[in-house]
């Protein structure tokens, strides 16, 4: 496995995939037992896998008591990342729940304590909340980190508008910098392309793309039984609700035919090429909920897609960008000179 930094306003060094654990543990009442997320750590790391991702409200704190006894052993040697916002209580409170510096320092404390470790690598807010102003959120991450108890902060599921002035206040007010961003990003899932990549790219942010196989449709597997996350986690699903996600699903599963590979190993190959194009990092979140679905997993590392097959697959699963981008992309040659054909475009998006 491949190694980057995690965006440009870091040195934090992270694997080419990111292990997602919220298939660590059953008290949601689905994901693997201890022995079974045992195995897939354990391949993971073997295969040179540093990258992990939880979150406190994963399996109820489940999650991340597990990853604690898993790094052990050689807790420096893992990127150890996790998230607040939700609360890790099946019935969370008021005062649990949220992103005010008061649930921000209970929610770190007692990450830390689930973890067994006196600090995280990378600190995620989960979600916007829509109360907590963004100056008490960085402000208060940054007291976390010259506390030493979190090194990165960065922000999982925030609108690009919020992301941009999120960097823009911690730039002026000389707080800890925000490093990231977490979305979700497949060949089902594209509306990423019309703001908060092109945003990444630009003020050089690193990008963890969670659910790379759209729920699992890109697997095909629901052409054939309901049997997934359809029926087990009932959540994070995609289903072939539109022609569009109909015709990628044709479009996946020709291209395994081609290639010899798996439905699922052509979606992350797709992605993994995506990334190499980027001008920042693009982790896939991989979050596989056996050993069976981590060695799929760690096999699409070895799929090349031809130039023919990776444009066919971002042709189809293309989606309109939408205002104002479509009226700036049919300006351009006039604003550009007469053709924009004729001139370079810098390697660093413009912001």
């Amino acid at each position: 496995m491949r190694y980057t930094t995690f965006g440009r306003r870091t040195g934090l060094r992270v694997s080419e995939y990111a292990l997602g654990t919220g298939n660590f543990g059953t008290r949601w009442g689905a994901g693997a037992e201890p022995d079974e997320a045992r195995q897939i750590f354990d391949g993971f790391a073997e295969a040179g896998g540093t990258f992990l991702d939880t979150a406190d409200s994963y399996q109820f704190g489940e999650s991340e008591e597990l990853v604690g006894k898993f790094v052990a052993a050689d807790r420096d040697h893992f990127v150890l990342a996790t998230k607040f916002t939700n609360g890790a209580a099946p019935q969370p409170g008021i005062s649990r729940t949220g992103n005010s510096r008061k649930n921000m320092v209970a929610s770190l404390e007692a990450s830390l304590r689930r973890l067994g470790t006196d600090y995280v690598d990378l600190y995620w807010v989960h979600f916007p909340d829509d109360l907590t102003p963004m100056e008490e959120i960085l402000r208060g991450l940054d007291d976390l980190v010259t506390s030493g108890k979190i090194l990165h902060v960065a922000l999982s599921n925030f609108p690009a508008w919020r992301v941009s002035r999120a960097v823009t206040l911690a730039d002026l007010k000389n707080w800890a910098p925000v490093t990231g961003i977490q979305v979700e990003y497949s060949l089902v899932e594209r509306t990423a392309d019309r703001e908060l990549l092109p945003m990444a790219e630009s003020l050089g942010l690193g990008a963890a793309l969670w659910s790379p196989l759209g729920g699992g449709l890109l697997t095909g597997k629901y052409r054939r039984s309901a049997e997934g996350r359809l029926t087990d986690l009932k959540a994070v699903i995609h289903t072939e609700s539109t022609e569009q996600k109909t015709a990628v699903v044709d479009a996946v599963l020709a291209v395994a035919e081609e290639t010899g590979a798996t439905p699922a190993q052509v979606s992350v190959s797709w992605l993994r090429e995506r990334a190499a194009q980027a001008s920042v990092s693009y982790v896939p979140i991989i979050g596989p909920r056996n050993p069976a679905q981590l060695d799929e997993y760690l096999a699409a590392l070895d799929v090349r897609l031809t130039p023919k097959q990776f444009a066919h697959l971002s042709e189809v699963s293309a989606i309109p960008l939408g205002v104002p981008h479509e009226a700036a992309a049919g300006a351009r040659d006039a604003v550009q000179g007469g053709d924009a054909r004729r001139v370079t475009p810098p390697a660093t998006p413009v912001a």
